[in-house]
């Protein structure tokens, strides 16, 4: 994703997953302001001083404003990347992408695989010298669980005991089997025995918070000097919308294997500014603009690596016309995706047939797209029979109106264009095109306001299920108005089956099931493309979305 982060940033700022303004938890007072930039002023001195006597400096970009560094809050592309490299949980992604021992050194698998007992490093500290304890730990989970909290992140933790139902209202804080057994150990039961739970664990949302400043100042994550953070950096400049500056943190308990003095994070949603930015030397990462991919992608500083995400578009079931599936089924086999990734969005991406993408190896050891059929295509006649039987289905002797919405980026609008002449050429439908911001985008889409818009989806762990569980019934993640009780009964077996062979023929039945039903349209798997910079060594891109900047060296 990026380097791939940067193509996620500006090419698929979206997901399911995320926002971009924590402009409500910023004192909007003049005074506030003007303190800011003074202070801004002063650390901006420093910084430059720092530059001088040689310190190590990565100049990177984050696209847009973070929605938030509360870590049950930032569940967006935008979030994840400058969190990863602030804070860390139980477990941290190795350079292979497998989950290792970070703030926990250690843990204790029980015999039936359902309790696990992690140990705290005992040099774990927070940047401001406090200790990380284990009721670190269940203070952030209950957060993020709290109805109150209202986090997009808390299904995740519903394989914990008593998780999904306190964060339903149906249950209480005290039955979520979560619990520090003492300062530096924390105990965790889970519902059934979960093979991957400590994948799980290495997504932001399972970060800690340091309970005593978060009781003492509700909004500690919302400006630089309220910011306390236990992962390789520490945030000492936040100029919303604008800029972010992290320093080494000391008190991170493996701080001598960090090598960068500072990082730089610019907020330039543009590829082509960002872009003249790298190639000024200003920026040492940058995304390659669409129109510069045949130019640019067999260059020797630009990495090409895997992201586990699917771009696609949602239909809202609520509305009409997409009430009738042949309807929706004739839009999808009107779409010509491998023109789309050839000549629209470039820059090497697959082509999506399926919901899963690449990536995921099973107990078998083939990747899950292995041996699939197309489970979509582009077939316009096709196309042209269903949408003629959906419609006279449903009395139709014109098709309603259809917005397609998207949010703003210039390679969203170039594929929202694209999918909107080829429904014009192969269906003979006039679609109008809106595109809108991405806080005012989402929060329609999670409310069912739109009829047919642009999605993307990262994987928060490294598990197929994590795509297809978007999708059961009442899924705040679902955003469709789907509901249908063979898909979830599958999704659960999905999720809770021992043995491993069983419980991925539950997950491809779940998929072609929603193939079946087209409540969504895939449009292109993700990859990481990055330029990268002369000199500039040692970062980590995982599949699944993060960016760690904690092995990242500039010579």
């Amino acid at each position: 994703m990026k380097k791939w982060a940067f193509i996620l940033f500006t090419v698929v700022l979206a997901t399911v997953l995320g926002a971009c303004t924590t402009t409500q938890d910023a004192d909007p007072s003049d005074e506030n302001e003007n303190k800011g930039q003074t202070d801004e002023t002063k650390e901006q001195k420093e910084e430059g001083d720092k530059a001088e006597a040689g310190e190590k400096v990565l100049y990177v970009n984050n696209g847009t404003e973070p929605k938030s560094f509360d870590p049950s809050i930032g569940f967006d592309s935008v979030s994840w990347t400058p969190l990863n490299n602030l804070m860390e949980g139980l477990t941290r992604l190795d350079e292979d992408s497998v989950a290792q021992a970070a703030t926990a050194e250690k843990w204790d698998i029980s015999e039936d695989g359902k309790t696990y007992t992690f140990h705290i490093r005992d040099d774990a500290k927070w940047s401001n010298g406090d200790p990380v304890v284990a009721g670190d730990f269940v203070y952030a989970w209950k957060h993020m669980l709290d109805p109150d909290t209202a986090s997009e992140a808390a299904f995740l933790a519903y394989f914990i005991e008593g998780a999904e139902a306190y964060n339903s209202g149906e249950g209480s804080r005290d039955d979520v089997k979560v619990k520090a057994v003492d300062e530096k150990t924390l105990e965790v039961v889970l519902n059934a025995p979960t093979g991957f739970f400590l994948d799980v664990l290495t997504n932001p949302a399972f970060f800690p918070i340091n309970q005593k400043i978060a009781e003492e100042n509700p909004k500690w994550h919302a400006e630089a000097d309220t910011f306390v953070g236990n992962g390789p950096f520490a945030l000492v400049s936040w100029k919303h919308e604008e800029e972010m500056v992290f320093i080494k943190n000391e008190e991170y308990w493996d701080h001598d294997a960090v090598q960068l003095d500072q990082v730089h994070w610019a907020m330039v949603n543009d590829d082509n500014t960002q872009y003249q930015m790298f190639s000024s030397g200003d920026l040492d990462l940058a995304s390659i603009p669409a129109e510069l991919s045949d130019e640019l992608i067999d260059g020797d500083n630009v990495y090409i690596g895997e992201q586990g995400g699917l771009e696609f578009y949602r239909f809202n079931v609520t509305e009409e016309p997409f009430q009738n599936k042949k309807i929706r089924q004739a839009f999808s086999y009107a779409i010509n995706r491998d023109d789309i990734a050839e000549y629209v969005v470039k820059n090497g991406v697959k082509p999506a047939y399926a919901f899963v993408s690449p990536g995921f190896t099973g107990p078998d050891g083939k990747d899950f797209r292995d041996g699939d059929e197309k489970l979509v295509s582009f077939d316009p006649d096709q196309a042209k029979q269903l949408l003629e039987e959906g419609m006279k289905e449903e009395g139709y002797d014109e098709l309603p109106p259809v917005i397609l919405s998207y949010n703003t980026s210039d390679t969203n609008k170039a594929v929202a264009e694209t999918v909107q002449n080829m429904l014009k050429e192969n269906l003979e439908i006039e679609v109008t095109l809106e595109n809108q911001e991405w806080n005012v985008f989402s929060e329609a889409q999670k409310n069912l306001e739109l009829q047919f818009s642009r999605s993307s989806f990262i994987n928060d762990y490294s598990d197929p299920v994590n795509f297809l569980e978007s999708f059961i019934t009442d899924s705040y993640m679902n955003r469709t108005g789907f509901s249908n009780e063979e898909y979830d009964e599958l999704i659960e077996k999905g999720k809770t089956e021992v043995d491993e062979e069983k419980r991925w023929e539950y997950l491809h039945k779940a998929e072609k099931l929603l193939a079946e039903e087209m409540i969504a349209i895939p449009i292109r798997y993700y990859n990481i493309v990055s330029l990268e910079a002369d000199g500039v060594t040692g970062i980590l891109r995982h599949p699944v979305g993060y960016l760690d900047l904690k092995y990242a060296d500039k010579n």
